[in-house]
């Protein structure tokens, strides 16, 4: 189990465990509601002069791929254990979560959907900063976001595809600390978003810090997004396997077979005998 605050009063939020990596066990709804009440702590924290701020909270939106990189890679491990939320963005972790007995857990927690959720939600009430994607990306989904929802937004960065200098993380810094951001959506793709997150959450002055990936592409309409019924029943890896073979192929063929091997040796055999 793990505790955050909501409404100022910790609430319990039950979470099970998939190879050894911690899933909470919310859907949309409650993620958002999770994200606002961690904003709103934040500002009566810049309020108080007194208190010291906490380190930026972060969020691991999760599939199958990260859970699988997780089993690789302890450091990638204790990353997403550090996490403040991980949700289920995938079925297969949305399937186990309902044999474990979390009835809660109908429908994966979909970054893209988490995004257009949340700014629908909100609209007006938060400055958000988007930081990732290629070239004019950023901005096309922040000024995307602004005329369908109304959201302000705080600013866009989109990094160079190498390890920033000292003198771009200074600017990265200083601009995220001027933009007076209360949501930072990153999309660098997994395992990159959550190990960037992890590096700044002490020093980017945000509320929360959220890595969803493809939403940047998929939520500007430059990835189509497949079917929903797709979407819905587990089968959105082959339709982007289809769509990208060369670059997605070891993922999901390599490491998905992996993945699958191993939950059914933890999972699954063990109900069986």
């Amino acid at each position: 189990m793990s505790t955050v605050a909501i409404a100022n009063s910790p609430v319990t939020i039950p979470s099970y465990r998939v190879l050894d990596v911690r899933v909470d066990a919310v859907q949309i709804p409650d993620a958002v509601q999770i994200l606002e009440s961690w904003i709103q702590e934040r500002s009566e924290e810049q309020r108080s002069q007194e208190q010291e701020q906490e380190p930026a909270r972060y969020v691991a939106v999760t599939g199958m791929h990260g859970v699988s990189i997780s089993r690789e890679d302890v450091e990638f491990g204790n990353i997403l254990g550090h996490a403040s939320l991980v949700v289920a963005d995938g079925m297969p972790l949305v399937w186990l979560g309902r044999l474990q007995g979390f009835k809660q857990m109908r429908r994966r927690v979909y970054g893209p959907e988490l995004m257009e959720t949340f700014c629908r939600d909100t609209g007006s009430k938060y400055r958000h900063f988007f930081y990732g994607g290629a070239p004019g990306v950023a901005d096309a989904l922040a000024q995307a976001e602004r005329e369908r929802y109304g959201i302000q937004i705080a600013g866009t960065y989109c990094p160079p595809f190498r390890p920033l200098t000292e003198a771009e993380e200074t600017e990265v810094q200083r601009v995220v600390a001027e933009s007076r951001a209360d949501v930072l959506w990153v999309g660098l793709s997994t395992p990159k978003q959550e190990r960037w997150m992890y590096e700044h959450r002490n020093t980017l002055r945000v509320a929360v810090m959220l890595g969803v990936g493809a939403a940047f592409d998929l939520n500007t309409g430059r990835l189509k997004q497949a079917p929903a019924w797709m979407r819905e029943n587990g089968l959105e890896w082959l339709f982007r396997l289809c769509a990208e073979p060369r670059r997605l192929w070891q993922r999901y063929v390599v490491n998905g077979s992996k993945f699958l091997w191993a939950v059914c040796v933890e999972h699954l055999l063990p109900r069986i005998f």
